[in-house]
């Protein structure tokens, strides 16, 4: 059997001392590690929907507590308890009608209709009716004749009937759809390469920032589909991310220029169109970039310059940028900005404590607002930034917009 805690136990210290990082990284052991907890959880008779959420909800606490910033992390754990509501909904529909026709039949008996009344425990965990809950309802409160049935359909009814059965058939049904989020998470950026060919065009100029594996998938995909245009990368300081996507760029056959961060507002009037990636899209159609982002973007508006965001839907955050539960940055070391020896050579000794007369700031993120983006592209289609909102209320329950530990009284 599966160690499940040892799992996340390994996660959250990978978390929390940044051997992991990025959206699809964390986005995707994220999903494997609910999948494995769901697989291994002991779901009881009844109400197995609430029990998956009440577990699942404990490790992705600990998961966001781990690194705040990562906020794909919370994403998936808020798209996997949608799944388990959806699923549980969806059950609670099919049990329903299943029990409707298992025991129904022109003129075969007469139930009452409160005996199919939402009970008020089912609505407090889902808002929808448990099979639980409609099965045992008093005696009292309903009366039903039956007329008499055939062994084979008293068979058939035990079974379609039996909580074991409805248990396992419930947790296939959510794992099958973790392990398509899963796939959604490894191909988005092959399946948003394929709608290269509608943006690029012949002899245009493309700027982008640092590097991003789903930017570079998108320009190679116009470049084969025989589009011919340039490529400008800013260099991405102080990790000069854009270096390597340069090199990727240019092994594939693209023209590209690499320009330092400070000239993009000099370049900028040579471009046609800013395509980048991005570490999350906020729930008002805001972005959080990697630092330097609002100064290209806000140059593209300047222009009068297409911004285009290029995106997986594992990126999309329910929350807004003024939400407590949101770190919209870090600091990074200092060294990726001065090295030690640099920076020792500022030290100040005359001072008791030795202290530093030089302070190095170096943050990771950039946040741009919705008014500077022009489009977005993601797995799913093409959006503008009102749109997202009600994009993310496709993927999100609001029930689950805040996780929190429910502490007991």
């Amino acid at each position: 059997m599966v160690d499940v805690q040892g799992l996340v136990d390994e996660l959250v210290s990978k978390l929390r001392r940044r051997k992991v990082e990025g959206s699809r990284a964390t986005a995707r052991l994220t999903a494997e590690l609910l999948r494995s907890v769901i697989s291994q959880s002991k779901l009881p008779a009844t109400n197995q929907p609430a029990t998956l959420i009440d577990a699942v909800r404990g490790v992705g606490e600990k998961l966001i507590a781990a690194n705040p910033i990562e906020l794909a992390v919370g994403n998936i754990v808020r798209r996997v308890l949608h799944i388990i509501r959806e699923e549980g909904h969806s059950n609670a529909r099919d049990a329903v009608e299943g029990f409707r026709l298992s025991v129904g039949g022109d003129n075969d008996y007469i139930v009452e209709q409160d005996h199919l009344n939402l009970s008020v425990a089912a609505q407090s965990s889902l808002c929808r009716p448990s099979l639980h809950a409609l099965l045992e309802r008093s005696p009292d409160s309903a009366t039903t004749y039956f007329t008499a049935n055939s062994e084979d359909d008293s068979e058939e009814k035990s079974k379609s009937l039996d909580p074991n059965a409805r248990s396992l058939e419930f947790r296939r049904k959510v794992i099958s759809a973790v392990n398509d989020l899963i796939e959604d998470i490894n191909t988005c950026h092959l399946v948003i390469a394929e709608l290269a060919v509608e943006h690029i065009h012949h002899n245009e100029v493309i700027l982008t920032f640092g590097h991003s594996r789903t930017v570079k998938e998108f320009l190679c995909a116009a470049k084969e589909k025989k589009r011919s245009f340039g490529v400008f990368v800013a260099e991405g300081a102080p990790k000069y991310q854009g270096h390597l996507l340069a090199k990727e760029l240019a092994a594939r056959g693209l023209q590209t220029t690499v320009i330092t961060d400070s000239a993009v507002f000099a370049m900028i009037s040579r471009v046609n169109m800013v395509i980048v990636g991005v570490h999350a899209v906020m729930a008002n159609g805001g972005v959080i970039g990697p630092v330097g982002l609002n100064m290209v973007a806000f140059a593209a508006q300047k222009h009068a310059i297409p911004f285009v965001v290029v995106t997986g839907t594992h990126k999309l955050c329910p929350l807004y940028p003024n939400n407590p539960e949101v770190s919209l940055n870090e600091m990074r070391s200092p060294s990726e900005v001065l090295s030690f020896e640099e920076f020792s050579d500022c030290m100040d000794y005359r001072i008791g404590t030795g202290a530093s007369q030089l302070h190095v700031v170096n943050p990771a993120f950039d946040y741009v607002p919705p008014e500077l983006v022009s489009l977005f592209i993601t797995d799913i289609g093409g959006y503008c930034p009102s749109y997202m909102y009600r994009l993310i209320a496709d993927y999100y329950s609001s029930d689950d917009v805040v996780i929190q530990q429910k502490h007991a009284s």
